[in-house]
């Protein structure tokens, strides 16, 4: 890649620190809940690192556009050559449950590829970047180091969701017993970079999510050696105008990929 876009991650890792500043700043006292149309959660967290990243992002790149799940979507960014997709405040529900698990996303688009994905942790201080054709990495306490999937095939290490129970997980769970070697609840995006770091090997979102809840992820988790998918194996389009992710998997080898019709057959689904 002749461009190695290191001024865009420079600006994003930084952004997504200074946002997660003040996130934990408002994490540590009481702050009050307000809930959208579609019942889902948000604080003046949210609404301050929104409005940092897209501050210093815009500073930076102002030819670029935007879609960020603090504001309103005017569908401007298809006019603009590239866009950042950002989720300010990834696991509000787990921030409002105080248990760390939420995470400041951050993702460049461009000709409808993810060219560039930023996941920043405030509670451990820990930071996941890649760049397309350049390998994921992650860094904390001043160490940085290249991240990459697990080749565990039997024996895998399953992750679901804390705050979004699904029927189908349930069905994965009795299908895959004898292959799974463990199970763990954990929120946000926090489950992709442990995918990609290869802690962990599987995760299936059987429900909604939106792109900016995917877009870094995806990034990271690919350049990592791993596989984010939609469920009917298609990939995640980030140009389409339809913001909803109706399903999707993420996988450390496509050996450990489940097959949703043997789930049809075993339970009411």
């Amino acid at each position: 890649m002749d461009y190695d876009f290191i001024n865009e991650l420079e600006t994003a890792i930084n952004a997504a620190k200074k946002a997660g500043d003040k996130i934990l700043e408002i994490y540590e006292k009481d702050f009050e809940v307000c809930y959208k149309a579609d019942e889902s959660p948000v604080t003046e967290a949210d609404i301050a690192a929104n409005t940092i990243i897209e501050t210093m992002l815009k500073a930076k790149f102002p030819e670029d556009g935007f879609l960020t799940e603090e504001a309103i979507d005017d569908d401007s960014r298809f006019k603009r050559k590239r866009f950042w997709i950002i989720d300010p405040l990834d696991g509000t529900k787990e921030f409002v449950k105080k248990n760390g698990e939420f995470a400041v996303n951050i993702g460049l688009v461009e000709n409808g590829e993810v060219l560039l994905g930023v996941i920043y942790v405030p509670y451990t201080e820990t930071v996941y970047y890649a760049v397309k054709g350049q390998g994921a990495y992650q860094e904390r306490d001043g160490i940085k180091s290249q991240i990459h999937v697990s080749d565990r095939q039997e024996s895998y290490r399953l992750l679901i969701s804390r705050s979004h129970p699904s029927k189908k997980t349930l069905g994965v769970l009795y299908a895959y017993n004898d292959r799974i070697y463990s199970i763990t609840k954990m929120g946000s995006s926090l489950k992709g970079c442990m995918i990609a770091s290869g802690d962990y090997d599987v995760y299936y979102n059987f429900g909604r999510s939106m792109k900016w809840d995917t877009c870094a992820m995806d990034c990271i988790v690919s350049e990592a050696g791993g596989i984010l998918r939609r469920l009917d194996d298609e990939p995640i389009d980030y140009m389409e105008r339809e913001k909803v992710n109706y399903g999707f998997y993420i996988l450390n080898r496509l050996e450990n990929k489940v097959d949703l019709d043997k789930l049809k057959h075993l339970i009411n689904i």
